[in-house]
């Protein structure tokens, strides 16, 4: 595999790729092997010394194919192409008949380096090819007019691959990103199902059977202070403290149904908890970030789905404070504006350039997607303020209806 192609091993074009890495192999050595054949039926006086130049290109060929998929770095691909120059011209310097490895060579140039310096380097190629030919048979029209019209042909298909090939990546880049997408969109449809049936059947406990068994208790303490009768105050006292653990257990199976951290039914709690559980995980980290909770504005009681999203959001976030910050302080402020609630996370740490973050594929750009994905998914927005040595500001809004 010549270097870069594993880029494209995956893609469906891997057919024409292969078929045209294999034939540009033997076509290097089956023409270096035409040298050799040529110049022992010739009784070359040269014959050893062009045998031994042809090994040594078949060879460092050879190595620098099989260290491809390595991901070689670029000067030691231009190392290894300069190496095969080198042998060449050697060869050239000896025989005619190395002329006709330029060809492969045009290919092999264009492939390996970019095309403001392959091109120009196909040029010089060419005229290196012309004079191997002209030193030893003299100028002549053939002579120029063949290397000539293999360096425009191997331009044009270089360049034509190249085109292809970096299509081919951007394909592949999209296909994978397209199927990364739609297996987030699994998970969030996943978990939103779930946050919603949770909520559900948390709501229909607390509106049937635990007002139910609410009532009937009120309803038997009521009756137990109006019977004189010993033996049945005594079965209404034990009813109603049945129905009492009964309602204790209806209210545990609210509990559990609505999301970690959010059992006594407020996000301030909640987040206030969370703020807690940080500042105890850095002090034992022997991290210096501490965190400050506040909340503005006057409270309402909001949906869960709402509650949850906010509570993961804030979760995800101060993970990433921790990580990666190295803040000194951080704050987490929940703002009742009225129609919308706002979530801010501001830290004083090293910051980051969000557009690189991006292009690199960071796993911290992921984590970014799904803050997004889960305000968007009710309605509102995330904004990032960010830049290296700056600190990070991270403002959620999410327009809400009191529940």
């Amino acid at each position: 595999m010549l270097p870069g192609d594993e880029r494209v091993a995956r893609s469906a074009l891997r057919p024409v790729f292969v078929a045209l890495r294999l034939g540009l192999h033997l076509l290097v050595v089956g023409l270096t092997l035409f040298v050799v054949v040529r110049a022992l039926l010739a009784d070359d006086p040269a014959e050893v010394l062009i045998t031994i130049l042809a090994i040594a290109f078949l060879a460092c060929y050879g190595g620098g194919i099989a260290a491809a998929h390595r991901q070689l770095p670029t000067f030691a691909r231009v190392l290894w192409l300069a190496s095969l120059l080198a042998l060449w011209v050697g060869m050239s310097a000896l025989t005619p008949d190395a002329a006709f490895l330029a060809f492969p060579l045009f290919f092999l140039e264009l492939h390996v380096l970019a095309a403001p310096i392959s091109v120009p380097l196909v040029v010089i190629t060419f005229g290196i090819s012309v004079w191997g030919t002209a030193t030893h048979l003299g100028f002549e029209v053939g002579s120029i007019l063949g290397p000539l019209i293999s360096a425009g042909v191997a331009i044009v298909i270089g360049l034509g691959y190249r085109a292809m090939s970096q299509e081919t990546q951007e394909r592949q880049a999209l296909i994978l990103d397209l199927i990364t997408t739609r297996e987030e969109l699994a998970a969030a449809s996943r978990e939103a199902g779930t946050l919603a049936e949770r909520e559900r059947l948390a709501r229909e406990i607390h509106d049937t059977v635990a007002q139910g068994l609410s009532s009937i208790q009120m309803l038997l303490h009521a009756a137990e202070r109006d019977v004189e009768d010993e033996r049945v105050a005594e079965k209404l006292r034990l009813a109603r403290e049945t129905a009492a653990e009964n309602l204790g257990e209806a209210r545990r199976f609210i509990r559990e149904l609505t999301p970690p951290s959010l059992d006594e039914q407020t996000l301030p709690g909640a987040l206030r908890r969370l703020t807690e559980a940080v500042n105890e995980q850095a002090s034992q980290a022997g991290a210096g970030t501490r965190v400050e909770f506040a909340t503005s504005g006057d409270p309402v009681l909001l949906p869960m789905t709402v509650d949850a999203a906010l509570l993961r959001i804030a979760q995800g976030s101060l993970a990433n404070v921790l990580r990666h910050a190295e803040a000194h302080a951080c704050s987490l402020t929940l703002s009742y504006l009225g129609d919308e609630i706002a979530l801010d996370i501001v830290d004083d740490g090293v910051g980051f350039d969000a557009g690189e973050l991006a292009r690199v594929g960071d796993p911290g750009e992921f984590g970014l997607r799904a803050i997004r994905r889960r305000a968007a998914e009710l309605g509102g927005r995330v904004d990032l303020e960010t830049a290296p040595g700056e600190g990070t500001a991270l403002s959620v809004r999410i327009p809400v209806v009191p529940s």
